[in-house]
C-alpha cells in the first residue's frame, strides 16, 4: 500500500464531520466523534483529536503514533487511551460515498453505547443451514424488488413477501428471531446509519443496496453479516416516510414487529404457505437448487473441519482476558462443536495468535483450537497457518495421554 498523505487523512476527517453535522436529527446527536485511521502494515494510526494519555503527537491538523501491539486492528470501536474511537483500517474506499458509509457506520459503534443500544454480535449458525440461506435469499430479493418498485403498492407488496419468509424462517428455526434481531440491532443499526449519512440520492441508494446484496450472496457464510443488508435496507424505506422511526426503537425492541407495523403489513397466519406460494416470484426454484447442491459441498468440508480440529492432534488455547479480531464474512458453524474462523488474531494474556487458515472457536468462547504444531522456537510457535507469539511464562506442551498439546502456564 502507498504512503498516506496527511492531506488526505485532514480531507477524509472533514468529509465524516460534514456529513455528521447534516445528519444531526438522525440520532439528535452528532455522529462525528473521536476516530482512528490505522494502517495495518505499519501499525501507524492517525486521529481526529488527542488521546488523553498523549501517547499521540500533533503533527498539523491531526495526530498520530504508533498503535501498540497487543490492540487487534479492524474496523471497529474500541477503548484505547482513555477514549472510545472509531477505529477504521486503511485504505479507504476509492468513492466518497463509500468512505462516508464505512466512518459513519463504525461512529455510529462508537457512539452505540450513549444511545442505549448493546454491543451483541450473536452467531446465526441457522444461516449456515440449507433453509435458513434458502428463506434469507428470498427475503434479500424481495428486499431488491421492493426498493426497485415504481410505486407505493408494489413497495408494500415485496416487503410482506420479504417479511413472510423471514417470520417462516423463524417458524423453522425456534430461537432464530432472538439472534437475528440482536445482530440486526447492532450492525445492521450501525450499517442503516452509514447509509443515511452519506446523504445518497434515492438512486444512488437503490444502487448501493442491490450491489450490496450481491456482493453479499458470494459470502461463503451468512451467519454474521447478514445485517448489513436486511435492516439498512427496511430502515431505508421506511425512513422516506418517517424520518424518525429510529429514534422510536431501543435496544428491546423486536425489529421484525416492529417494521410489520411501521408498514402496516398483515402477515398470514400459515406463513408456510404463504412463503411457498410467491417464492417463484423470486427465483425460489433456483435457489433451492442452488443451495441443494452446496450443501453437499458443506457436509464434505464439515467432516475435513472436524478431522482437522477435533480427531488429529491439535492445540486448545483457553482464554484469559482474550479480545479478537476476524472477518465476519466467512466464518463457518461446524455443528455443536463450535464455529471455525478461517482468519484471526487474537490477543491475551499468554500472547497473540494469527490465523490463516483456520481454527476453531468454541461455543461459549472460552478457548480456541488450531491443528498440531509443526515448529516451536523459544516463544514462537507454529503450525498450518497459525502462529503464537507467547509471552514470557507460557509454553505449548503435549498431553501424552491424549495426544493432543494446550497452553500451560509455566
Amino acid at each position: 500500500m502507498p504512503p498516506i498523505s496527511q492531506d488526505s487523512i485532514v480531507v477524509y476527517f472533514d468529509e465524516i464531520k460534514a456529513a455528521s453535522q447534516k445528519s444531526m436529527q438522525l440520532w439528535g446527536k452528532e455522529v462525528y466523534g473521536p476516530m482512528l485511521l490505522v494502517d495495518p502494515s505499519t501499525r501507524t494510526v492517525y486521529a481526529n483529536e488527542p488521546d488523553s494519555a498523549g501517547l499521540l503527537k500533533q503533527q498539523g491538523a491531526i495526530y498520530t503514533g504508533i498503535l501498540p501491539k497487543d490492540v487487534n486492528i479492524s474496523n471497529t470501536a474500541m477503548n484505547w487511551s482513555g477514549k472510545r474511537w472509531a477505529t477504521i483500517m486503511l485504505p479507504l474506499p476509492k468513492d466518497k460515498q463509500q468512505r462516508v458509509n464505512l466512518l459513519a457506520h463504525e461512529s455510529f459503534h462508537r457512539l452505540q453505547p450513549a444511545l442505549g443500544f448493546a454491543l451483541n454480535s450473536p452467531e446465526n449458525n441457522h444461516l449456515d443451514q440449507k433453509e435458513g440461506r434458502i428463506y434469507l435469499r428470498l427475503e434479500l430479493a424481495a428486499l431488491g424488488k421492493a426498493l426497485q418498485a415504481s410505486n407505493g403498492k408494489e413497495v408494500k407488496t415485496h416487503l410482506t413477501h420479504a417479511l413472510i419468509f423471514r417470520k417462516y424462517r423463524y417458524a423453522i428455526y425456534d430461537k432464530a428471531a432472538g439472534t437475528e434481531n440482536s445482530l440486526e440491532l447492532n450492525e445492521g443499526i450501525a450499517e442503516f446509519t452509514g447509509a443515511i449519512v452519506t446523504g445518497r440520492t434515492k438512486a444512488e441508494a437503490t444502487a448501493y443496496f442491490l450491489n450490496g446484496i450481491n456482493k453479499f450472496l458470494q459470502n461463503p457464510t451468512f451467519v454474521r453479516s447478514f445485517a448489513y443488508n436486511t435492516t439498512p435496507i427496511y430502515g431505508y424505506i421506511l425512513y422516506q416516510k418517517n424520518n424518525n422511526w429510529q429514534k422510536q426503537i431501543t435496544a428491546n425492541t423486536d425489529l421484525t414487529s416492529f417494521f410489520i407495523k411501521a408498514f402496516g403489513i398483515n402477515i398470514p397466519a400459515n406463513v408456510q404457505a404463504a412463503a411457498t406460494r410467491v417464492a417463484n416470484n423470486y427465483n425460489g426454484s433456483a435457489i433451492v437448487q442452488q443451495e441443494a447442491e452446496r450443501e453437499i459441498n458443506i457436509q464434505q468440508l464439515i467432516a475435513e473441519y472436524k478431522r482437522k480440529f477435533i480427531q488429529e492432534p491439535h492445540v486448545d488455547i483457553k482464554f484469559v482476558q482474550m479480545n479478537v479480531s476476524f472477518d465476519p464474512r466467512n466464518i463457518m458453524p461446524l455443528e455443536d462443536k463450535g464455529t471455525v474462523y478461517p482468519n484471526a488474531r487474537i490477543t491475551d494474556v499468554w500472547g497473540i495468535l494469527t490465523v490463516e487458515n483456520g481454527a476453531l472457536m468454541s461455543p461459549n468462547w472460552d478457548k480456541i483450537t488450531v491443528t498440531q504444531p509443526t515448529k516451536m522456537d523459544g516463544n514462537k510457535v507454529t503450525g498450518d497457518g497459525w502462529t503464537l507469539e507467547l509471552t514470557g511464562g507460557y509454553q505449548v506442551t503435549k498431553d501424552e495421554a491424549t495426544g493432543h498439546f494446550k497452553l500451560i502456564k509455566q
